[in-house]
C-alpha cells in the first residue's frame, strides 16, 4: 500500500484510467499509519487533485485512526485543504459529532454502515437528511450469505422518518463488499442499481483469485466482470 503522495498520486490517476470516478483514501504518516493530522490529509489531497484533476476525493474519518473521539474532532477541525466528502463509520464513538462537523464545515458526509446497529442508529439520527450517500459495507462472509445481509442493511436505512414528508427523503446508497463478500456485492450492486467501489481496501485478489497488481487492475476487473 503507497505511504507517499506521489506515488498514491500515481496509482490514483491509473485507476481513474481505469474508470474509477470517485476516489476514496486513507491518508497516512511517515510510517504508514492511517492519519487525520491536517499536513498528512492535505499533502494527500494536494497529490491526488493534481494528478486526478475533477475526480471527487473522499478520506476516512475511521476512528482507528485517532481513537480518541475529541482528538479526532480537533484535527478535522484543523484540516486546511478539505476533501469533497468524508466516510464516517457509525457504529464508532463521536460518528453524529464527526459528522455534524464535516456538514458545517462543507464536506459531504458518507455515512458508513456496516452492522445493523449503525444502520437503526443512523436511521434515527437527524443528520440522516445531511448524507451525501449511504456507505453499505458487507463484512467477509461467505459468498452464499452476502445477498441477505445486503438487503437486510438496506432495508433498516431505509427506515422512514416520523413525518410524511421525511418518509420520501433517501440517501442514494453504495453498496461494496470485503474480502469474500467483495465480487459478489459487486454484482448485487449492479443487479440493484446501486454504485459501489473497489480497491485494494476491499480486496487484494481478482475474481478468479489471482491477487491483483493494484487498484487499477481491480477497477478494470470490475468493469469487466460487470459487462460478462
Amino acid at each position: 500500500m503507497a505511504t507517499d503522495p506521489a506515488a498514491l498520486a500515481r496509482e490514483a490517476a491509473a485507476a481513474v484510467a481505469a474508470g474509477a470516478h470517485t476516489l476514496h483514501v486513507h491518508p497516512k504518516n511517515p510510517q504508514g499509519q492511517d492519519t487525520l493530522e491536517p499536513q498528512h490529509v492535505a499533502a494527500w489531497l494536494t497529490a491526488l487533485r493534481a494528478a486526478c484533476p475533477g475526480t471527487p476525493v473522499g478520506v476516512t474519518t475511521g476512528a482507528w485512526s485517532s481513537p480518541d473521539a475529541p482528538a479526532r474532532l480537533k484535527m478535522i477541525e484543523s484540516w486546511y485543504e478539505l476533501p469533497d466528502f468524508a466516510s464516517v463509520n457509525w457504529h464508532e464513538e463521536g460518528a453524529e459529532e464527526v459528522a455534524g462537523l464535516l456538514h458545517h464545515r462543507g464536506v459531504g458526509i458518507e455515512a458508513g454502515i456496516w452492522q445493523a446497529y449503525a444502520a437503526r442508529r443512523w436511521a434515527s439520527s437527524p443528520l440522516r437528511y445531511k448524507c451525501l450517500r449511504v456507505l453499505i459495507e458487507v463484512q467477509d462472509v461467505p459468498a452464499e450469505t452476502v445477498e441477505s445481509e445486503a438487503a437486510r442493511l438496506l432495508e433498516l436505512v431505509k427506515e422512514p422518518g416520523q413525518s410524511e414528508s421525511r418518509q420520501a427523503f433517501q440517501a442514494p446508497a453504495l453498496l461494496h463488499g470485503e474480502e469474500r463478500s467483495t465480487w459478489v456485492a459487486l454484482q448485487l450492486a449492479a443487479r440493484w442499481g446501486l454504485d459501489t467501489r473497489i480497491g485494494l481496501e476491499d480486496t487484494l485478489l481478482l475474481p478468479d483469485g489471482v491477487q491483483a497488481d493494484g487498484n487499477a487492475e481491480l477497477v478494470a476487473a470490475a468493469k469487466f466482470f460487470l459487462a460478462i
